[in-house]
C-alpha cells in the first residue's frame, strides 16, 4: 500500500482480516510512505504494529543492493519510470521515489520465501510491485481500484501486462481495464461488508417532523457535498431534512461557508472523521443516506463505494447518483435511487421523490440487503480472492 493506516480504507483491513483469518495465508503488510496524522480505526491498529516500511539507511541499502547484484533490471525500471513520466515530472519525482523504496522492499523479501506481491492500487503500490518483481522475480497482481484508473493511468499498460492477474471492484472498471491489455485476465472481487456486522433496520421516511439524512464521505470535491447542499437548499420537502457529514477533507472550510450561505447552518452538522463503530450508530440512526458523488475537474470518482454498502446493510433508504460502479449497488427504483451526477435539479427531485415514498422505502431496504448478502459478502468476495491469487 502506498500509506497504512488510513481511515478511509477500512476495506483493504476488513479483506487482510478476512484472508488470514479464514485461509491459510501467511500475509506481510508493506507500505511506501508514511501515514498522515489522524484517526486510526481499532480493526487496523494490530496491523499497523507489524507493518514493515523501510526508513532512509533501509532504502538506501536497498539501492545498493539493486546496483551490485540487480543492475541491469534496476537501469530497466528507472529508464520506464522516466519514459512513462516525462510528461508529468512531479509525477516522476515520486514514481522515482517508489522504485528506491521498492528496493528496500525486494531486498527483504529476496530469498524469504515470499511467493507473490499484492498491491492495492495501481499507482505507486503497483510500481513498486513490478519493480520487485523486476528485481527478484516474485510474481505480482494487483487490484484497482479509482483514482488509479481514472486519474492517473501512469506505466498502466506495463503493469498490467507483466501482472499474473489483475484485480478490480466492478464490472465498469472492467470493462475499461479490458481495453488495455495484453491476455493478462482481469477479474471482478468486489469490496464487501460483514452484514452480520450491521444490524438490519428497514425503515421507513418519517411521515412528518425532521428526517435525519447522513452522508459519510471525506469532504473532497468528488464526493458532490456542494451539489447536495445546493440541492437541499432548494427548499420544499427538503426542508425536513437535517444533514450529518461523517468525513473531513481539504473542502471543509469552503462547505461549511456555503452551508452558512445557503441558510443551511442550523440543519448541517460537520461531524469529522469517525472511527468506525460510530459511523455504525449514525447508519443505525439516520433516516436517509445521500452519497451525491460527481466526477472531479481533475478526472477523479468513485470506484465502488463501501459506504454504500454498509448503508443497504443496515436498511437505510439510499440516495446517490449514476457514476462508475456505483450503480452495480444502488440499483435504480429497486435498491435506491440514482440521480445524475452534479444536478442540483435532479438530486432535488430524487430526495423529493424519497421524501415521498412511504412504503417504497422498506422495499428498496429489503431488497439494498439482499443484494449485499448475495453480491458483497465481505467472506465470499475473500474465499474468490484467495481462489484466484493462490
Amino acid at each position: 500500500m502506498s500509506r497504512f493506516p488510513l481511515v478511509t480504507e477500512t476495506f483493504i483491513v476488513r479483506e487482510l482480516d478476512a484472508l488470514v483469518s479464514l485461509h491459510d495465508v501467511d500475509v506481510e503488510l508493506r507500505a511506501l510512505f508514511p501515514a498522515p496524522e489522524g484517526p486510526v480505526h481499532d480493526l487496523a491498529r494490530p496491523w499497523a504494529r507489524i507493518l514493515r516500511r523501510p526508513r532512509p539507511a533501509a532504502v538506501l541499502r536497498g539501492l545498493l543492493w539493486a546496483v551490485r547484484h540487480h543492475p541491469r533490471a534496476l537501469l530497466v525500471a528507472v529508464a520506464a519510470v522516466v519514459t512513462d513520466h516525462r510528461r508529468v515530472p512531479g509525477l516522476m519525482v515520486r514514481a522515482l521515489l517508489t522504485v528506491a523504496i521498492a528496493c528496500a522492499h525486494a531486498r527483504e523479501m529476496e530469498g524469504s520465501g515470499t511467493d507473490r506481491v499484492h498491491a492495492h492500487f495501481a499507482t505507486y503500490p503497483a510500481l513498486a510491485a513490478w519493480v520487485c518483481r523486476r528485481l527478484t522475480g516474485i510474481p505480482y497482481s494487483f487490484t484497482v481500484h479509482a483514482h488509479d484508473l481514472f486519474v492517473d493511468r501512469s506505466m498502466l499498460g506495463r503493469k498490467i501486462g507483466e501482472a499474473d492477474v489483475v484485480i478490480t471492484i466492478s464490472e465498469f472498471n472492467k470493462r475499461l481495464l479490458e481495453q488495455g491489455t495484453s491476455g493478462t485476465p482481469v477479474e471482478v472481487v468486489r469490496c464487501g461488508v460483514r452484514t452480520d456486522h450491521y444490524a438490519f433496520r428497514p425503515r421507513r421516511i418519517p411521515s412528518s417532523g425532521a428526517v435525519r439524512a447522513l452522508c459519510v464521505a471525506s469532504l473532497q470535491e468528488y464526493k458532490g457535498h456542494r451539489t447536495l447542499l445546493e440541492a437541499i437548499a432548494r427548499g420544499g420537502a427538503c426542508e425536513r431534512l437535517e444533514l450529518e457529514l461523517i468525513g473531513d477533507g481539504p473542502q471543509r472550510d469552503e462547505l461549511e461557508h456555503l452551508a452558512g450561505r445557503l441558510g443551511l447552518a442550523a440543519r448541517v452538522r460537520f461531524s469529522g472523521a469517525q472511527p468506525e463503530h460510530l459511523v455504525r450508530q449514525a447508519l443505525e440512526r439516520a433516516d436517509l443516506f445521500v452519497l451525491p458523488s460527481v466526477v472531479a475537474r481533475d478526472g477523479q470518482m468513485e470506484g465502488l463505494p463501501v459506504v454504500l454498502l454498509e448503508a443497504l446493510a443496515s436498511g437505510v433508504p439510499t440516495v446517490s447518483t449514476r457514476l462508475s460502479g456505483i450503480p452495480e449497488i444502488v440499483v435504480d427504483g429497486r435498491t435506491g435511487l440514482l440521480a445524475e451526477p452534479a444536478d442540483i435539479d435532479d438530486l432535488h427531485r430524487v430526495l423529493e421523490k424519497v421524501l415521498a415514498g412511504g412504503g417504497d422505502a422498506i422495499e428498496w431496504a429489503r431488497a439494498g440487503r439482499e443484494l449485499v448478502e448475495t453480491e458483497f459478502e465481505l467472506n465470499r468476495n475473500v474465499a474468490r480472492l484467495a481462489g484466484i491469487l493462490a
